[in-house]
C-alpha cells in the first residue's frame, strides 16, 4: 500500500481526541472483563471467541455517551481486547502447570507471581516484537486483514452502532439469567443416564472358555448426557457453524458411545470384581467417568497432537511465507528513519531493543529457578526469545490472511513446547523442574504468539481510521499489565470453585482445558517420562485414520473426544441453531444486505449470550470460592423444564436475527462481521 494511495479515515493532520483518560480507562475495564469471559470459556469449551468485535460495539456505545471521538473508540477497544489474547495464552498453558503438577498447588503463594510474569513477559515480547515489524506488515497489500477491515467498518457505521449495542447487551442480559437459574436449579441444566449396552438381563460376559467360568449379566456400559442448556456452548456453536460443530460431537459420540462401551465391556467384569459387594449402578457410572479419563483421554491426546501438527503442515506454505517476511520485515523496520507524520509514529527502535534485553535477562533468572539450573535456564530463555520471535511473525501474518478467530495459536506453541523439551533433555534437565521449564517456555511463546497476532489486527484497524501507532502500543502495554495483574484470579476462583464444589479443578469435567492438558501430558511424557504413551500412540494412529479419510480438522475431533459429552452436544446443538437460522434466511428471500444483517445480529447474538453466561459464571464460582450460599429453587429441578429453556434459547438465537433482517430498500451494512 502506497503512501499516494493511503487515506486514513481520520486525516493524519487532524487534530482528533485519541489516548484520553475515559477511553483507556474503559479499555482496561474491557480487556479485564472479556479476558476473564475468554479464560471461562476455554476452560470449559476449550475455545475462545476474538475479543475485537465485542469491544468495537462496546467502546462505540459507551463513548458515545460521552460524545466521545472515532479514535476514542479505537483505542478503547485496541486496550479493551488485548486482555483476550492473554487469556487465550494464559488458558493453553498455565493449568497444565497444576495437571503436571509442576506447581504444588494454585493458590496464592505458590502461583501468583509466577502466573503474573509469565503472562506479563509474553505480552510485553508481543508488543515489542509487533512494534519491530508494525510498518511493513500493516502496509503489506498481500495481507487483507479480513476481520481488521470489519472492525473498522463497525467503527464507521455510525447508524449501525446503537442498534448493534442493544442486541449484544440484551444477549448478555439473557444469557445471564438463564445460567444464573440454572445454577439456582430452576431447572436441570445438565442430566447424565446410566445405559447398559444389551438386552437387559440377557446379555453376557463369559470369563475363560471352559464350561464353568464366570459370567456376569451386563454386556457394557456407559453414560449418556443430554445437552448442557448453556447459553455459551450455543453461542460457541453457532459461531463456528454446524460442519464444525457437528465435528467436534462426533468426538464425543465416539467416546462416549464407541470406546467407553467397548473397554467396559472387555474391562468391566475385573473391574466390577474390585468393587464392593454392594455397588450400585452409580459404581458402574463411576467406572465409565475413570475409563473416559486415564483411557479415552490420553487417546484424545494423541489426536490433538497429530491434529495440531497436521494444522501446520496445511499451512505450511503461509507458515514459511511468514518465516522468510519476518526475516526480510526485520531488515526493512532497521533502515527505516523516525516517522514525522502522526499515523506512521511508532515506538522508538532504541526503547524496543532495550525492553528485549530487559526481558531477555528477566526470563534466564526466572527459567532457572524453574529448571534449578542456569543452563536450563539460558537454554530455555535463548529458545523463547527466537521461537517468540518468529512463532509472533508467523501469527501476525496469518492474522493478515485469515483473521485472529482461525489463528492456530495452540498448533505452534505445541511446536516451542517440543523444541523446549528435547533440549531440555539434552542439556540434562528433567523431572518436575523441566516439566516446569518447559511448560513455562511454552506460556510465554503462546501468550507472545497471541498478543502479537491480535495487536496486529488492531494496529490494522487503526491504519484504516487514522490512530496512531504509538499511542496504540503504549495503551496495549498498560492493557497487557492490568491483565496479567488480574487475570490469575478469575483462574484462582474458577479453579478453586470448581473444588468447593466437588470438583477436581482444572481437568476435570467442569474445566476440561483441553489445549492445557495436551501441554501437561507431553511435557511430562519428554521430560518428566510419566506419560501413557501406549495409549498416545493409539491416538496418533486415530489421528492419522482421521486425516486419511479427509475428516476437516482432527485437532477438534479430538477436542470433542476430551471433552465432557454435555459440552459438545450442547455445541452442536448451537451449530443446528445456525444452520436452522441460515436455511430460514435463504427461503425468505432476502437481498445480500438484509443477509448480511441476519450474519451480523445473529454473531452478535451469540457473542452477548456466551458474555453473559461467562460473567455469571465467574460471579457463582466467586460464591463458591468464598464458600457463600447459592439459592436454590428445587432439591431436584426438572429435566424437561430444562429442554423448555434450551427451546426457548433457541428460539430467540433464530428469531433475533431474522428480525433484524431490515427492510430491502435500506442501506447495506459495510460488511459482515463474521
Amino acid at each position: 500500500m502506497s503512501d499516494q494511495k493511503y487515506r486514513p479515515y481520520v486525516p493524519q493532520d487532524m487534530d482528533m481526541k485519541e489516548f484520553t483518560f475515559r477511553a483507556v480507562l474503559l479499555g482496561l475495564v474491557m480487556t479485564v472483563i472479556l479476558g476473564a469471559a475468554n479464560a471461562y470459556l476455554g476452560l470449559r469449551a476449550g475455545m475462545t471467541i476474538a475479543a475485537t468485535y465485542p469491544a468495537a460495539v462496546i467502546a462505540m456505545a459507551v463513548l458515545r455517551l460521552c460524545k466521545g471521538s472515532i479514535l476514542e473508540e479505537n483505542m478503547a477497544r485496541t486496550v479493551g481486547s488485548i486482555g483476550e489474547s492473554v487469556a487465550a495464552g494464559a488458558i493453553f498453558t498455565i493449568p497444565a502447570f497444576v495437571i503436571s503438577r509442576a506447581w504444588p498447588s494454585f493458590d496464592f503463594q505458590h502461583a501468583y507471581w509466577k502466573s503474573t510474569a509469565l503472562m506479563a513477559v509474553g505480552g510485553v515480547l508481543g508488543i515489542l516484537f509487533v512494534t519491530l515489524l508494525r510498518r511493513v506488515m500493516v502496509e503489506d497489500p498481500d495481507l487483507p486483514y479480513p476481520e481488521s477491515v470489519a472492525a473498522a467498518e463497525i467503527h464507521k457505521a455510525g447508524q449501525r452502532g446503537s442498534q448493534a449495542a442493544r442486541l449484544l447487551f440484551q444477549a448478555m442480559g439473557f444469557g445471564a439469567l438463564v445460567y444464573f437459574l440454572g445454577v439456582s436449579k430452576l431447572f436441570a441444566a445438565s442430566k447424565e443416564f446410566f445405559v447398559p449396552i444389551g438386552e437387559f438381563g440377557k446379555s453376557v460376559v463369559r470369563l475363560g472358555s471352559r464350561p464353568d467360568s464366570q459370567t456376569l449379566g451386563v454386556a457394557g456400559v456407559t453414560t449418556v448426557s443430554a445437552p448442557a442448556i448453556s447459553p455459551a456452548y450455543l453461542g460457541v456453536g453457532y459461531i463456528i457453524g454446524p460442519r464444525l460443530a457437528a465435528l467436534n460431537f462426533s468426538g464425543g459420540v465416539v467416546a462416549w458411545g464407541l470406546l467407553v462401551p467397548l473397554l467396559i465391556y472387555f474391562l468391566g467384569p475385573q473391574l466390577k470384581a474390585s468393587l464392593p459387594a454392594n455397588a450400585d449402578h452409580e459404581s458402574w457410572a463411576g467406572l465409565t467417568a475413570a475409563v473416559w479419563r486415564f483411557i479415552v483421554r490420553p487417546i484424545a491426546v494423541g489426536g490433538m497432537l497429530v491434529g495440531a501438527s497436521y494444522t501446520l503442515f496445511r499451512m505450511r506454505k503461509s507458515l514459511m511465507v511468514g518465516i522468510r517476511r519476518s526475516i526480510a520485515d526485520l531488515k526493512k523496520s532497521g533502515a527505516q528513519v523516525e516517522a514525522t507524520n502522526r499515523t506512521e509514529r511508532d515506538l522508538s527502535s532504541k526503547t524496543v531493543f532495550l525492553g528485549l534485553g530487559a526481558t531477555l535477562i528477566c526470563m534466564i533468572a526466572l527459567y532457572s529457578y524453574f529448571a534449578g539450573s542456569l543452563p536450563g535456564g539460558v537454554v530455555a530463555a535463548i529458545v523463547m526469545i527466537v521461537l517468540g520471535f518468529f512463532f509472533a511473525a508467523v501469527s501476525g501474518n496469518l492474522v493478515g490472511m485469515i483473521g485472529s478467530s482461525n489463528n492456530p495459536i495452540s498448533g505452534l506453541t505445541l511446536s516451542t513446547l517440543i523444541i523446549a523439551a528435547l533440549l531440555m533433555v539434552g542439556v540434562g534437565v528433567s523431572g518436575v523442574s523441566g516439566v516446569a521449564a518447559v511448560l513455562g517456555v511454552a506460556a510465554v511463546v503462546c501468550v507472545s504468539s497471541a498478543v502479537a497476532g491480535e495487536m496486529l489486527q488492531d494496529l490494522k484497524v487503526g491504519h484504516i481510521l487514522g490512530g496512531t501507532p504509538r499511542s496504540m502500543q503504549i495503551g496495549d502495554f498498560l492493557g497487557i499489565f492490568f491483565a496479567s495483574l488480574l487475570l490469575y484470579f478469575p483462574l484462582l476462583v474458577l479453579h478453586e470453585g470448581n473444588i468447593k464444589a466437588g470438583g477436581i479443578g482444572f481437568g476435570d469435567r467442569e474445566l476440561s482445558a483441553p489445549q492445557a492438558g495436551l501441554m501437561a501430558s507431553l511435557a511430562q511424557g519428554i521430560v518428566g517420562g510419566d506419560m501413557p504413551w501406549p495409549l498416545v500412540v493409539v491416538g496418533v494412529f486415530m489421528g492419522f485414520a482421521l486425516i486419511m479419510v479427509q475428516v476437516k480438522s482432527p485437532m477438534l475431533f479430538s477436542v470433542g473426544m476430551y471433552l465432557p459429552l454435555e459440552t459438545t452436544f450442547a455445541i452442536f446443538l448451537g451449530g443446528v441453531i445456525r444452520w436452522i437460522t441460515d436455511t430460514m434466511r435463504e427461503r425468505r428471500g432476502f437481498n445480500e444486505a438484509q443477509k448480511a444483517r441476519v450474519e451480523n445480529a445473529g454473531v452478535l447474538t451469540a457473542s452477548g449470550l456466551i458474555a453473559g453466561e461467562a460473567m455469571t459464571g465467574l460471579v457463582v464460582a466467586t460464591f463458591r470460592f468464598f464458600e457463600w450460599p447459592l439459592p436454590e429453587f428445587f432439591k431436584n429441578p426438572s429435566i424437561l423444564a430444562g429442554f423448555g429453556v434450551l427451546a426457548l434459547l433457541a428460539f430467540v438465537m433464530v428469531r433475533v436475527p431474522l428480525a433484524n433482517a431490515g427492510r430491502p430498500e435500506d442501506p447495506a451494512p459495510p460488511m459482515a462481521i463474521m
